[in-house]
């Protein structure tokens, strides 16, 4: 029976700048983070109430470093006021767009300083996306593997978030739009699209031997459609060498 072959969702060189850039971040950190559950936003693995408070916040940035790897004795967290520039944007109904102003890494007398806009605390997806980006620049540039130099250094600490099972929320936070009765809006937040987003994540899937991965129901409509649209790329035409390495080199996976 006549298959049709599925085309990949990003182009050639996307495509091979996230299967190198993903097995170099498994060259750097090992298999770890493929072979443990990813991080997803359910009421199991975030339980309680949230209010979005400063305390809460600490809290997930706590969360979120155990999960990438960051000692607490190397980071300070800096909670950034709210400007009051939301409302004013609401106030005069303009159409608000942003990109990545949610929060920054920066170096102080020997400690990496992480801050946190409070604005994000409305939004806690891409409030913990935002939070694991800059935790990855703490794995990245503050443990020197890579330097601000280095031109895709952004992108890669989107990737890092992906390979870490954090893939979830940034992807959900890529691209996001809101309306009310006086004004439309929309935000990007990281510098991977939703196609490389979607990429990122059939390539961590398939790494994990997850051929159906039962938590891309939680991701939004676009991010879902480039992972599926990925995945059946990858098992049919496979990926590039380096990422092959990296699946050779881990156990047998389960199907998934």
């Amino acid at each position: 029976m006549w298959t049709r072959l599925a085309a990949c969702p990003v182009g050639a060189d996307a495509r091979v700048w996230i299967e190198r850039s993903t097995a170099w971040l498994a060259d750097e950190f090992g298999p770890g983070p493929l072979l443990r559950e990813p991080v997803l936003p359910t009421a199991e693995q975030f339980p309680g109430p949230y209010a979005g408070t400063p305390d809460e916040i600490r809290r997930l940035v706590g969360t979120i470093r155990t999960v990438v790897g960051v000692h607490p004795e190397v980071i300070t967290v800096e909670i950034e006021p709210d400007s009051g520039e939301d409302a004013m944007v609401a106030e005069l109904g303009l159409t608000s767009r942003s990109r990545y102003a949610a929060g920054h890494y920066r170096r102080r007398d020997g400690l990496a300083v992480i801050g946190i806009d409070q604005r994000m605390a409305a939004r806690p997806t891409a409030l913990i996306a935002t939070i694991a980006h800059e935790l990855g620049h703490v794995r990245l540039l503050g443990e020197g593997r890579i330097s601000r130099t280095r031109e895709d250094h952004e992108p890669l600490t989107d990737l890092f978030t992906v390979y870490f099972g954090l893939g979830v929320f940034a992807a959900n936070s890529a691209f996001t739009t809101s309306r009310n009765h006086r004004q439309q809006s929309w935000q990007r937040l990281g510098y991977l699209s939703e196609r490389q987003f979607g990429y990122a994540l059939a390539c961590y899937a398939w790494l994990r031997g997850e051929r159906k991965p039962s938590w891309a129901r939680l991701l939004s409509t676009n991010p879902r459609a480039y992972l599926r649209h990925g995945l059946r790329y990858l098992q049919q035409h496979g990926p590039g060498p380096e990422l092959a390495a990296v699946r050779a080199a881990l156990p047998e996976p389960d199907a998934g």
